[in-house]
């Protein structure tokens, strides 16, 4: 097994400990028993559990920044509306594809330490950000109604987060694209004019 190979087993199975123990439960003997290397296996690849639970939460940041596309209202092939259900789709799938990864962003790293916490905040706001501008862009088209797109665009990611929360945290049997279906309706029934 190469060093990415290795690196990527242990990253998995540190994950997976994380997601069933929770952060402060999670010892680096676990993960290392679990993932099937010696201890010093580990500290060749993390400085600490800090480290590797950031990592984790930082691919996790990377994989939802690559799910969301810019909405091209000029696009003849796609409509606005079914480019926003594909950016709601992306976000769906990204998070669900991988469990114990959600649960972790959106239960275990949360209070961890002030610095974790600016950092999850810092996402926060850069999607917040993102999403605010193309609320601001959808109004000038009229498709999303006149209003404070800030408060929109909070309002947005926090149906999302706490759907998938309940979802991932109570393992709610709804499948991905009843959530989609879902999300749009209710933005739709809110905001969106698309």
């Amino acid at each position: 097994m190469d060093k990415s190979e290795r690196r990527q087993q242990i990253l998995q199975h540190a994950r997976d400990v994380f997601a069933r123990r929770g952060y402060h439960a999670a010892k680096i003997d676990e993960i290392v028993a679990t993932a099937g290397v010696a201890r010093g296996t580990f500290y060749l690849y993390f400085e600490d559990k800090r480290a590797i639970f950031e990592e984790i939460v930082d691919r996790t940041f990377m994989r939802l920044g690559l799910a969301i596309v810019r909405v091209d209202p000029d696009n003849a092939e796609r409509s606005v509306a079914e480019q926003i259900k594909d950016n709601i789709r992306n976000i769906v799938h990204t998070l669900l594809e991988d469990p114990g990864t959600t649960k972790i962003l959106l239960s275990d790293a949360v209070g961890l330490d002030p610095a974790f916490d600016r950092k999850l905040l810092g996402f926060y706001e850069e999607s917040s950000k993102l999403l605010e501008q193309a609320l601001v862009d959808g109004q000038a088209l009229g498709m999303v109604a006149q209003g404070d797109a800030h408060v929109y665009a909070m309002l947005t990611l926090g149906a999302i987060k706490e759907m998938l929360y309940q979802v991932v945290m109570r393992g709610l049997a709804y499948d991905e694209e009843r959530i989609v279906d879902e999300l749009f309706g209710f933005l739709g029934a809110g905001y969106l004019r698309a």
